[in-house]
This record gives structure tokens, C-alpha cells and sequence, in this order.
């Protein structure tokens, strides 16, 4: 019988041979990206706009990625950092094919003067996201946000130096697809979000509206963000009608006598179907008192007027 061809490994193999040979070996040129519409690396980091507070000045440096043809098909990334220039965080958008260039300028300039780094990329970029984040790991650096839209299928694991990790995607994209999971022993905030569900494609997945605000607004958090308690990665996929929420990770709870994942989903102020995702064969009621019960949550109090009960132990 005739093997059929997988269209997912025929569009890595695709990419790879297109693309990934000056990414991962370092043979990058400026050359590479459209010079209409790619930052020089002599301007990586622009001087703050007047009127800036100092506070605003240094809520970090944001390295945005295009995928291939990007200046067709991912202008969405633009239009964040459009969004990100409108409340004062400095940021630049690239080609993917100088990933390691501009990786190179951003360890300079960290060094000369350390500021929250925020990795985002789309498609290929996406992919350049999480290997420039591997590039600092080497250097030492940390990255405080990496975010991987719809990436391509052969981007790496996440590595240990970064904060927190989101990745949106389309898991049945053959373009992207990337269902990118954390390296063994990774202790920072991971969530992913299947958004196979919810009719976006590969094209468009960078330009939904309500995923840019949110991105800004974790950007915004990132230097007053609280960190209470256990940082467990969550993975869901988003139901075809419910809103796309992007949690930072899960935080555990403990069921008191009576409770079951409507009254803590209720507690808590999430979706019911998102706590029966995480916490696959709790779904009877009502729980076992003192049961372990995973919350996804946003790195902020997750009740800014009362704390439920479930979480007073």
C-alpha cells in the first residue's frame, strides 16, 4: 500500500530547508530581512519618548518576530507593537532569518543596562522566540516572557531560564502547529492554548484582537505581577465559544467538605470546563475534602475582595 505523505512533516521539511539552516547555524546577515521594514540593530533600542516616567521608561525591551513572508502574513505582529509603543514599551520588529543577530545586539545590551526581556513571534517567529531565549540561557540571561503564536511544528522545547511561557495555537495547522512543551526540570509559569477549536487560521492567528490586548497587558504586569504559590503548567484546548482567557499557569487549591469543580470554578472566577480539563477524573461530585484541585490563574490575586474558602488551609 502507498504511504501516504503527513502535510504537518512535509511543511517542517519545507521550512527547514528554507529557513533553518542560517537560524540554528548562525550565518545570518542584516541582509536577510526587508530593510523596508526591519530595525538596523544600530537602533535596537530606541531612546524613550518624551513624557515617559522613568518607571515607564524601564518596563522592559520587547523583540518581536515575523514569520515567513512576514511582511505578507503576520502583520499582526505589527500592530502589537503598535500597541506596545501606545504605553511606553520599547520594542522592534524583525525577520525571523536574523533571530541570532538581533539575539547578539540584545545580550550587548543587556549587559550595558539590564531591563525585563519579552520574547514574541509568530509562525517561524514564533520558533525564533524560543531559540533566542535558548541563546541567552547560554549567556546566562533570563527571559521574563516568551510568547510562541501558532510557532512552526520543529520549535525546540522550552528552556530553563525563562519566566513565563504561552503558547497559542492551532493544533491541527500544518503551516504551525507547534504544540511546544517545557524541557525537564523547567520551574516557571507555562500555559498553552489549542485554539483549533475557534476557526482562526494560521494567517489571522497573530491579529486576533483580544490575545494582543491580553499580551499587553502581561507585558505591563511583568515588574508588580504577585507570584503566590506552585507554578503548574496548564494545557487546555479552548471550547469553539469560550472566550480565549490566557492564564499564566495553575495554582493548587484543596476541596472542603461540600465542594465540587462548579462551586471552586465559581470561587475562583474561571470557566467551569477549564478546571475539567486540568483536573482530568475529578469531575464527580462532590469532591473528597482536602482533594487537590488545580486553578488556572494570572500572576495577580485571583479575588482582589475576598479569598474563597477553598483556598484558606
Amino acid at each position: 500500500m502507498e504511504r501516504l505523505i503527513n502535510p504537518a512533516r512535509l511543511a517542517a521539511v519545507l521550512f527547514g530547508a528554507l529557513f533553518l539552516t542560517p537560524l540554528v547555524d548562525g550565518n545570518c546577515s542584516p541582509a536577510a530581512a526587508d530593510p523596508a521594514t526591519t530595525t538596523s540593530t544600530e537602533s535596537l533600542l530606541s531612546p524613550p519618548s518624551p513624557g515617559l516616567s522613568t518607571a515607564q521608561a524601564r518596563r522592559g525591551r520587547a523583540y518581536l518576530f515575523r514569520g515567513a513572508l512576514g511582511p505578507f502574513f503576520s502583520r499582526g505582529i505589527d500592530r502589537l507593537g503598535e500597541r506596545l509603543d501606545e504605553v511606553g514599551i520599547t520594542n522592534h520588529v524583525y525577520e525571523f532569518t536574523i533571530c541570532r543577530l538581533i539575539a547578539a545586539q540584545a545580550i550587548q545590551d543587556y549587559r550595558d543596562d539590564p531591563e525585563p526581556i519579552i520574547l514574541i513571534g509568530h509562525s517561524m517567529g514564533g520558533f525564533c522566540a524560543v531559540k533566542f531565549a535558548e541563546i541567552l540561557e547560554a549567556e546566562g540571561i533570563r527571559a521574563d516572557l516568551v510568547v510562541a503564536i501558532d510557532p512552526a511544528h520543529v520549535t525546540p522545547d522550552v528552556p530553563l531560564n525563562v519566566d513565563r511561557f504561552i503558547n497559542i495555537f492551532l493544533s491541527k495547522d500544518v503551516l504551525g502547529g507547534g504544540d511546544v512543551k517545557p524541557k525537564p526540570g523547567f520551574r516557571g509559569h507555562y500555559a498553552s492554548f489549542d485554539l483549533s477549536q475557534h476557526g482562526e487560521s494560521h494567517i489571522n492567528i497573530e491579529k486576533v484582537d483580544t490575545i494582543q490586548q491580553q499580551l499587553v497587558t502581561k507585558i505591563l504586569q511583568l515588574a508588580t505581577a504577585k507570584i503566590n504559590g506552585d507554578a503548574i503548567p496548564i494545557r487546555y484546548v479552548v471550547p469553539a465559544k469560550a472566550p480565549v482567557d490566557l492564564w499564566d499557569s495553575g495554582t493548587p487549591v484543596f476541596a472542603r467538605p461540600g465542594d465540587s469543580l462548579q462551586s471552586i470554578a465559581t470561587a475562583y472566577h474561571v470557566p467551569l470546563w477549564s478546571i475539567i480539563q486540568v483536573n482530568k477524573g475529578a469531575d464527580r461530585t462532590p469532591l473528597v475534602p482536602g482533594e487537590r484541585v488545580i486553578v488556572p490563574r494570572h500572576l495577580e490575586p485571583l479575588i482582589e475582595t475576598s479569598e474563597p474558602a477553598a483556598a484558606r488551609r
